[in-house]
């Protein structure tokens, strides 16, 4: 593949914080940054250097756009299959349509999983509420009940305890089609952000410790704190995905750690992902700087950790009482703000998100609560 140089200009279909801080890595790398979303004054947006507002259906408008571009890549996963088909056309698109069309749909995903022998929680499809009733007597009670496609964030999710609640959940996902998975008692949630080069390099930033909160992620600790064993495993299966799926460019694999050591996949994430935040910080070369080198054609950057490393997420929630109060979050010489540009805080939206660095994973999770309070307690 011959290499996308500094100079030319990068396509981005999306345009959240995801992409601001591509945008940013791609910029200060001498690239032009174009995105495209049907909203106004994005997070990507404003540090962009063309801002496209159109839906992501207006096929012409997303044809457009990607023969102003060198390359086209995304920053979510709930781009339609016709506007990536759109964008190939007239540019190439990494990681490929293929690999969002399979990733962005739950069905999908775990049949690929399944069926590329990788381990996956077990799961039924579901189309009916009969189909619910059969699955729950197949799969065991509780439950999750999960939409097939447009989730994220805990949304279009519900746990189903006895079979009293199925029609219930049936109603809760909209009666649309979905996937039951079996419920996993898990010691806790690890992440592995990874990147891959056209020509197959690979590169990774070890196990990441997760932990949510109502469906959204809280907090990231790197490392995690889970044996070698597990870690190496993990990076392992990560590495197999990118590979099956053919992927160039940055993907996420979310696991379920269970009580017995044992590695299961949650969710694929075909981007920078939340748990790899911290890589802006901490790291050599940042998941979004890896973005940029892979989809470019450029050898992948060193992903060596300068130190232990915590991230929190800020959510419109820290914004309910007024403007927090930033000096006093960063009045903790380690800790590092990071804010989004979005206008209007909201319960459970991601505003932002603060990173410390210090000499233990420990440390650095007591340190980035301790500014995270501050900023609650300032509200």
């Amino acid at each position: 593949m011959k290499p996308i140089l500094p100079g030319c200009a990068i396509g981005v279909l999306g345009s959240g914080q995801l992409g601001r801080m591509f945008a940013m890595a791609a910029r200060r790398m001498g690239y032009r940054v174009h995105t495209l979303s049907p909203d106004q004054d994005t997070p990507t947006g404003q540090v962009a250097d063309l801002e496209v507002n159109a839906p992501y259906e207006d096929l012409e408008a997303v044809a457009s756009f990607a023969r102003g571009v060198s390359v086209v890549t995304f920053e979510f996963e709930n781009i339609p299959a016709a506007t990536a088909a759109a964008a190939e056309r007239n540019a190439p698109v990494r990681p490929a349509g293929r690999v969002l069309h399979t990733t962005q749909h739950r069905l999908r995903e775990k049949t690929f999983l399944s069926r590329a022998g990788l381990p996956v929680t077990s799961f039924r499809r579901v189309a009916s509420l009969e189909d619910l009733r059969e699955a729950a007597r197949e799969l065991g009670l509780p439950a999750i009940l999960k939409t097939a496609d447009f989730g994220y964030d805990g949304k279009g999710q519900v746990r189903i305890a006895d079979t009293s609640e199925l029609a219930r959940a049936w109603q809760g996902v909209g009666e649309r089609e979905s996937v039951l998975e079996a419920f996993v008692d898990f010691e806790c949630e690890i992440s592995v952000v990874a990147a891959r080069g056209a020509d197959g390099e690979f590169v990774h930033y070890g196990a990441i410790e997760n932990r949510h909160r109502n469906g959204i992620l809280n907090t990231s600790l790197a490392p995690a704190r889970v044996s070698k064993s597990i870690a190496r495993d993990a990076v392992e299966i990560a590495r197999e995905v990118l590979e099956k799926l053919d992927v160039t460019g940055v993907l996420c694999v979310e696991f379920f750690v269970g009580r017995d050591g044992r590695l299961l996949i949650n969710e694929l994430a075909p981007r920078p992902h939340n748990s790899g935040h911290f890589t802006f910080d901490a790291n050599v070369t940042s998941q979004f700087e890896q973005q940029l080198r892979a989809v470019c054609g450029l050898p992948l950057g060193d992903v060596t950790q300068c130190a232990p490393a915590a991230m929190a997420n800020l959510l419109g929630d820290v914004w309910s009482n007024g403007e927090p109060d930033w000096a006093a979050a960063t009045a903790i010489s380690n800790v590092k703000l990071h804010l989004y540009g979005k206008t209007s805080p909201r319960p459970g939206r991601k505003m932002g998100h603060l990173t410390a660095l210090a000499s233990s994973v420990e440390e650095a999770e007591a340190d980035v609560q301790r500014a995270l309070s501050t900023l609650v307690n300032n509200a």
